[in-house]
Protein backbone atom coordinates (compact mmCIF):
# COMPACT_ATOMS: atom_id res chain seq x y z
CA UNK A 1 0.00 0.00 0.00
CA UNK A 2 2.60 2.16 0.15
CA UNK A 3 3.15 4.94 -0.80
CA UNK A 4 0.18 6.20 1.26
CA UNK A 5 1.77 9.84 1.61
CA UNK A 6 -1.39 11.53 2.18
CA UNK A 7 -1.67 10.65 6.11
CA UNK A 8 -3.39 11.69 9.11
CA UNK A 9 -0.50 12.94 11.42
CA UNK A 10 -2.55 13.68 14.46
CA UNK A 11 -4.09 9.96 13.85
CA UNK A 12 -0.39 8.28 13.08
CA UNK A 13 1.01 9.96 15.85
CA UNK A 14 -1.64 8.51 18.41
CA UNK A 15 -0.80 5.37 16.51
CA UNK A 16 2.66 5.43 17.37
CA UNK A 17 2.36 6.60 21.12
CA UNK A 18 -0.80 3.98 22.15
CA UNK A 19 -0.33 2.04 25.03
CA UNK A 20 0.23 -1.35 23.70
CA UNK A 21 -2.02 -3.48 26.24
CA UNK A 22 -2.46 -6.94 24.76
CA UNK A 23 -6.11 -7.57 23.99
CA UNK A 24 -7.09 -11.28 24.45
CA UNK A 25 -5.77 -13.44 22.38
CA UNK A 26 -8.34 -14.56 19.48
CA UNK A 27 -7.54 -18.28 17.45
CA UNK A 28 -7.40 -17.15 14.74
CA UNK A 29 -6.35 -19.50 11.26
CA UNK A 30 -4.65 -16.38 9.32
CA UNK A 31 -3.60 -17.43 5.65
CA UNK A 32 -1.75 -14.33 5.60
CA UNK A 33 0.79 -15.84 8.08
CA UNK A 34 1.80 -18.94 6.81
CA UNK A 35 4.26 -18.03 4.30
CA UNK A 36 7.40 -16.37 5.58
CA UNK A 37 7.94 -12.48 4.72
CA UNK A 38 6.05 -12.36 2.11
CA UNK A 39 8.00 -10.49 -0.99
CA UNK A 40 5.12 -8.49 -1.94
CA UNK A 41 6.02 -6.60 -5.06
CA UNK A 42 4.31 -2.79 -4.54
CA UNK A 43 3.32 -1.47 -7.81
CA UNK A 44 5.07 -4.46 -9.51
CA UNK A 45 8.25 -3.19 -7.55
CA UNK A 46 8.22 0.54 -9.21
CA UNK A 47 11.74 1.08 -8.44
CA UNK A 48 12.93 -1.69 -10.38
CA UNK A 49 10.24 -2.01 -13.34
CA UNK A 50 7.14 0.28 -14.89
CA UNK A 51 4.76 0.74 -12.23
CA UNK A 52 1.51 -1.15 -11.95
CA UNK A 53 2.07 -2.78 -15.43
CA UNK A 54 1.79 -6.27 -16.88
CA UNK A 55 5.84 -6.44 -17.58
CA UNK A 56 6.32 -5.29 -13.64
CA UNK A 57 4.09 -7.71 -12.21
CA UNK A 58 5.25 -10.90 -14.90
CA UNK A 59 9.00 -9.76 -13.87
CA UNK A 60 8.33 -9.19 -10.17
CA UNK A 61 6.81 -12.76 -10.02
CA UNK A 62 9.82 -14.62 -11.91
CA UNK A 63 12.58 -13.26 -9.56
CA UNK A 64 10.25 -14.41 -6.94
CA UNK A 65 7.64 -12.15 -5.29
CA UNK A 66 4.71 -13.98 -4.19
CA UNK A 67 2.13 -11.25 -3.73
CA UNK A 68 1.48 -8.53 -5.84
CA UNK A 69 0.56 -4.72 -4.74
CA UNK A 70 -1.24 -2.34 -6.70
CA UNK A 71 -3.80 0.25 -6.99
CA UNK A 72 -7.13 0.89 -8.66
CA UNK A 73 -9.20 3.84 -9.89
CA UNK A 74 -12.13 4.57 -12.00
CA UNK A 75 -12.51 5.75 -15.61
CA UNK A 76 -14.97 7.75 -16.98
CA UNK A 77 -17.07 4.76 -17.71
CA UNK A 78 -17.13 3.17 -14.78
CA UNK A 79 -14.00 0.68 -15.87
CA UNK A 80 -11.64 -0.27 -12.87
CA UNK A 81 -8.17 0.22 -14.24
CA UNK A 82 -4.76 0.06 -12.20
CA UNK A 83 -2.97 3.03 -11.67
CA UNK A 84 -1.11 4.50 -8.44
CA UNK A 85 -1.42 7.95 -9.27
CA UNK A 86 -5.51 9.49 -9.72
CA UNK A 87 -3.95 11.72 -12.51
CA UNK A 88 -2.18 10.10 -15.30
CA UNK A 89 0.82 12.81 -15.75
CA UNK A 90 3.77 11.51 -13.79
CA UNK A 91 3.34 7.84 -15.23
CA UNK A 92 2.12 8.48 -18.80
CA UNK A 93 2.45 10.34 -21.96
CA UNK A 94 -1.45 11.92 -21.24
CA UNK A 95 -2.86 14.32 -18.87
CA UNK A 96 -5.65 14.58 -16.55
CA UNK A 97 -7.47 12.80 -14.59
CA UNK A 98 -8.19 9.33 -14.82
CA UNK A 99 -12.02 9.50 -13.74
CA UNK A 100 -12.10 12.08 -17.05
CA UNK A 101 -10.68 9.40 -19.16
CA UNK A 102 -12.95 6.58 -20.61
CA UNK A 103 -11.01 3.04 -21.08
CA UNK A 104 -10.42 3.10 -24.39
CA UNK A 105 -8.68 6.70 -23.44
CA UNK A 106 -7.02 4.89 -20.87
CA UNK A 107 -5.82 1.78 -22.91
CA UNK A 108 -4.62 3.82 -25.72
CA UNK A 109 -1.68 5.09 -22.91
CA UNK A 110 1.64 4.55 -22.74
CA UNK A 111 2.37 3.02 -19.15
CA UNK A 112 5.93 3.11 -19.21
CA UNK A 113 6.80 6.46 -21.03
CA UNK A 114 8.30 7.81 -18.11
CA UNK A 115 10.09 5.13 -16.52
CA UNK A 116 14.23 5.21 -16.28
CA UNK A 117 15.30 2.28 -15.01
CA UNK A 118 18.92 3.60 -14.01
CA UNK A 119 18.03 6.61 -12.47
CA UNK A 120 17.66 7.37 -8.63
CA UNK A 121 14.15 9.19 -9.37
CA UNK A 122 12.79 6.60 -11.52
CA UNK A 123 9.95 8.99 -13.18
CA UNK A 124 11.31 12.59 -13.50
CA UNK A 125 10.61 13.61 -16.73
CA UNK A 126 12.42 16.23 -18.72
CA UNK A 127 15.80 13.61 -18.75
CA UNK A 128 17.09 12.56 -23.24
CA UNK A 129 14.32 10.43 -24.84
CA UNK A 130 17.20 7.76 -24.92
CA UNK A 131 16.85 7.54 -20.71
CA UNK A 132 13.36 5.92 -21.10
CA UNK A 133 14.06 2.53 -22.40
CA UNK A 134 10.35 1.39 -22.57
CA UNK A 135 9.00 4.53 -24.05
CA UNK A 136 7.28 3.99 -27.07
CA UNK A 137 6.72 -0.48 -26.55
CA UNK A 138 3.39 0.27 -25.67
CA UNK A 139 2.16 1.91 -28.70
CA UNK A 140 3.80 -0.30 -31.16
CA UNK A 141 7.13 2.42 -31.75
CA UNK A 142 9.71 0.40 -30.54
CA UNK A 143 9.29 -3.33 -29.85
CA UNK A 144 8.78 -5.20 -26.82
CA UNK A 145 11.19 -7.44 -24.83
CA UNK A 146 11.43 -10.74 -25.92
CA UNK A 147 8.98 -12.93 -24.41
CA UNK A 148 6.60 -9.53 -23.68
CA UNK A 149 4.30 -7.69 -25.77
CA UNK A 150 2.76 -3.97 -26.17
CA UNK A 151 -0.20 -4.87 -24.21
CA UNK A 152 2.12 -5.55 -20.89
CA UNK A 153 3.30 -1.98 -21.00
CA UNK A 154 -0.22 -0.01 -21.30
CA UNK A 155 -2.51 0.60 -17.93
CA UNK A 156 -4.17 -2.73 -17.57
CA UNK A 157 -7.56 -2.73 -16.23
CA UNK A 158 -7.79 -5.20 -12.66
CA UNK A 159 -9.82 -7.75 -14.58
CA UNK A 160 -6.81 -7.89 -17.24
CA UNK A 161 -4.68 -8.16 -14.37
CA UNK A 162 -6.92 -10.74 -12.16
CA UNK A 163 -7.07 -12.92 -15.77
CA UNK A 164 -3.74 -13.22 -16.31
CA UNK A 165 -2.24 -14.17 -12.24
CA UNK A 166 -5.08 -16.04 -11.23
CA UNK A 167 -3.33 -18.28 -8.89
CA UNK A 168 -1.25 -15.21 -7.17
CA UNK A 169 -2.19 -13.52 -4.03
CA UNK A 170 -2.54 -10.11 -4.83
CA UNK A 171 -3.39 -6.75 -2.59
CA UNK A 172 -5.73 -3.92 -3.92
CA UNK A 173 -5.88 -0.63 -2.77
CA UNK A 174 -8.59 2.08 -3.79
CA UNK A 175 -7.08 4.93 -4.23
CA UNK A 176 -8.44 8.61 -4.32
CA UNK A 177 -8.51 11.89 -4.61
CA UNK A 178 -5.74 12.05 -1.39
CA UNK A 179 -4.66 15.89 -2.29
CA UNK A 180 -8.01 16.90 -1.29
CA UNK A 181 -9.19 14.38 0.85
CA UNK A 182 -12.28 14.03 -0.30
CA UNK A 183 -14.23 10.76 0.57
CA UNK A 184 -16.56 10.98 -2.51
CA UNK A 185 -14.34 9.62 -4.86
CA UNK A 186 -13.22 6.64 -2.80
CA UNK A 187 -16.71 5.99 -2.01
CA UNK A 188 -17.75 5.76 -6.33
CA UNK A 189 -14.40 3.91 -6.82
CA UNK A 190 -15.13 1.34 -3.30
CA UNK A 191 -18.45 0.74 -5.52
CA UNK A 192 -16.85 0.39 -8.73
CA UNK A 193 -14.28 -2.38 -7.08
CA UNK A 194 -17.14 -4.31 -5.50
CA UNK A 195 -19.43 -4.25 -8.75
CA UNK A 196 -16.02 -5.83 -10.65
CA UNK A 197 -15.39 -8.19 -7.58
CA UNK A 198 -18.60 -9.71 -6.68
CA UNK A 199 -18.36 -11.67 -10.20
CA UNK A 200 -14.49 -13.05 -9.51
CA UNK A 201 -14.29 -16.08 -7.38
CA UNK A 202 -11.24 -15.76 -5.17
CA UNK A 203 -10.23 -15.58 -1.64
CA UNK A 204 -6.50 -14.98 -2.19
CA UNK A 205 -7.35 -10.91 -2.20
CA UNK A 206 -6.69 -8.14 0.43
CA UNK A 207 -8.56 -4.98 -0.43
CA UNK A 208 -7.40 -1.98 1.37
CA UNK A 209 -7.57 1.79 1.41
CA UNK A 210 -6.46 4.85 3.50
CA UNK A 211 -10.09 5.67 3.45
CA UNK A 212 -11.98 4.01 5.79
CA UNK A 213 -14.97 5.16 4.48
CA UNK A 214 -14.40 3.12 1.44
CA UNK A 215 -13.41 0.14 3.31
CA UNK A 216 -16.30 0.11 4.82
CA UNK A 217 -18.91 0.44 1.78
CA UNK A 218 -16.63 -1.98 -0.09
CA UNK A 219 -17.17 -4.79 3.26
CA UNK A 220 -20.56 -3.55 3.10
CA UNK A 221 -21.01 -4.89 -0.76
CA UNK A 222 -18.92 -7.50 -0.22
CA UNK A 223 -18.32 -9.75 2.62
CA UNK A 224 -16.40 -12.19 1.80
CA UNK A 225 -13.09 -10.64 0.40
CA UNK A 226 -10.14 -9.90 3.50
CA UNK A 227 -9.25 -6.73 4.39
CA UNK A 228 -6.87 -4.54 5.67
CA UNK A 229 -7.99 -1.33 7.57
CA UNK A 230 -7.91 2.32 7.11
CA UNK A 231 -6.26 4.42 9.78
CA UNK A 232 -9.18 4.59 11.52
CA UNK A 233 -9.39 1.21 11.87
CA UNK A 234 -6.16 0.76 12.76
CA UNK A 235 -6.11 3.71 15.71
CA UNK A 236 -9.43 1.90 16.66
CA UNK A 237 -7.28 -1.27 17.30
CA UNK A 238 -4.37 0.54 18.83
CA UNK A 239 -5.73 2.91 20.84
CA UNK A 240 -8.63 1.28 22.39
CA UNK A 241 -8.06 -2.22 21.83
CA UNK A 242 -11.27 -2.63 19.57
CA UNK A 243 -11.84 -3.86 16.46
CA UNK A 244 -9.90 -2.92 13.44
CA UNK A 245 -13.33 -3.74 11.54
CA UNK A 246 -15.11 -6.90 10.21
CA UNK A 247 -13.15 -8.74 7.76
CA UNK A 248 -10.02 -7.46 8.57
CA UNK A 249 -6.88 -10.05 8.24
CA UNK A 250 -3.65 -7.83 8.26
CA UNK A 251 -2.67 -4.33 8.91
CA UNK A 252 -0.79 -2.64 6.29
CA UNK A 253 1.12 0.61 8.37
CA UNK A 254 4.59 2.35 7.81
CA UNK A 255 7.66 1.50 10.01
CA UNK A 256 8.15 5.06 11.29
CA UNK A 257 5.92 8.38 10.82
CA UNK A 258 7.68 11.75 11.09
CA UNK A 259 5.22 14.69 13.47
CA UNK A 260 6.32 17.41 13.35
CA UNK A 261 10.30 17.25 14.93
CA UNK A 262 9.62 13.32 16.50
CA UNK A 263 10.29 10.44 14.41
CA UNK A 264 7.69 8.01 15.82
CA UNK A 265 7.94 3.90 16.14
CA UNK A 266 5.11 2.44 14.00
CA UNK A 267 6.15 -0.58 12.91
CA UNK A 268 7.47 -2.46 16.34
CA UNK A 269 8.32 -5.84 17.64
CA UNK A 270 5.73 -5.55 20.53
CA UNK A 271 3.28 -3.93 18.05
CA UNK A 272 4.28 -7.02 15.68
CA UNK A 273 3.92 -9.64 18.26
CA UNK A 274 0.36 -8.17 19.68
CA UNK A 275 -1.23 -8.02 16.22
CA UNK A 276 -0.04 -12.01 16.05
CA UNK A 277 -1.78 -12.60 19.35
CA UNK A 278 -4.88 -11.20 18.48
CA UNK A 279 -4.43 -13.49 14.75
CA UNK A 280 -3.82 -10.76 12.50
CA UNK A 281 -1.14 -10.39 10.10
CA UNK A 282 1.44 -7.76 9.80
CA UNK A 283 2.70 -6.21 6.68
CA UNK A 284 4.60 -3.06 6.12
CA UNK A 285 5.39 -0.32 3.69
CA UNK A 286 7.89 2.55 3.40
CA UNK A 287 7.07 6.24 4.25
CA UNK A 288 9.01 9.08 2.85
CA UNK A 289 11.52 8.86 5.43
CA UNK A 290 11.37 5.45 5.57
CA UNK A 291 14.54 3.23 3.61
CA UNK A 292 13.06 0.62 1.11
CA UNK A 293 16.85 -1.19 1.59
CA UNK A 294 18.43 -3.98 2.63
CA UNK A 295 18.94 -2.88 6.58
CA UNK A 296 15.64 -1.92 7.02
CA UNK A 297 14.71 -5.21 5.50
CA UNK A 298 16.56 -7.37 7.40
CA UNK A 299 15.34 -5.69 10.80
CA UNK A 300 11.75 -6.30 9.58
CA UNK A 301 12.38 -10.04 8.88
CA UNK A 302 13.55 -10.20 12.17
CA UNK A 303 10.61 -8.30 13.69
CA UNK A 304 8.49 -11.48 12.10
CA UNK A 305 6.31 -9.02 9.83
CA UNK A 306 4.35 -11.11 7.69
CA UNK A 307 5.24 -8.91 4.66
CA UNK A 308 7.37 -6.19 3.19
CA UNK A 309 5.39 -3.89 0.64
CA UNK A 310 8.76 -3.74 -1.57
CA UNK A 311 9.28 -1.28 -4.16
CA UNK A 312 12.34 -3.72 -5.14
CA UNK A 313 11.44 -7.33 -5.30
CA UNK A 314 14.42 -8.26 -6.60
CA UNK A 315 16.75 -7.00 -4.45
CA UNK A 316 14.97 -7.79 -1.64
CA UNK A 317 14.60 -11.26 -2.70
CA UNK A 318 18.13 -11.64 -2.79
CA UNK A 319 18.29 -10.47 0.99
CA UNK A 320 15.32 -12.90 1.81
CA UNK A 321 17.18 -15.68 0.47
CA UNK A 322 19.95 -15.06 2.85
CA UNK A 323 18.48 -13.62 5.68
CA UNK A 324 15.91 -16.06 6.94
CA UNK A 325 13.22 -15.28 9.29
CA UNK A 326 14.08 -16.15 13.26
CA UNK A 327 12.73 -19.69 14.29
CA UNK A 328 10.75 -17.59 17.20
CA UNK A 329 8.66 -16.41 14.65
CA UNK A 330 5.08 -17.67 15.19
CA UNK A 331 3.99 -19.19 11.94
CA UNK A 332 0.10 -20.98 12.64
Amino acid sequence: MPRRIAVIPALLALLALAGLAAAPAQAKRNLWRQVPTWNIAHQGGEDEFPSNTLYAFRRALAAGANMLELDIGVTKDGQVVVMHDTTVDRITNGHGTIASKTLSQMQRLDGAYWFTPTESDHYRHGRPASSYRFRGVATGRKPPPRGFSALDFRVPTLKAVLTAFPHTPINVEIKGRTKQEAVSEYLTNADALARLLRTVHRRDLIVVSFKQPAVDRFHTLVHGLPLAPGVEGDANWLLSGGSPGPGVVAFQVPITYKFGNALLQITTPGNVARAHREGYAWQTWFSDQDVDGPASWRKLIDACVDGVMTSKPVAFQRVKRSHREPSSCPRP
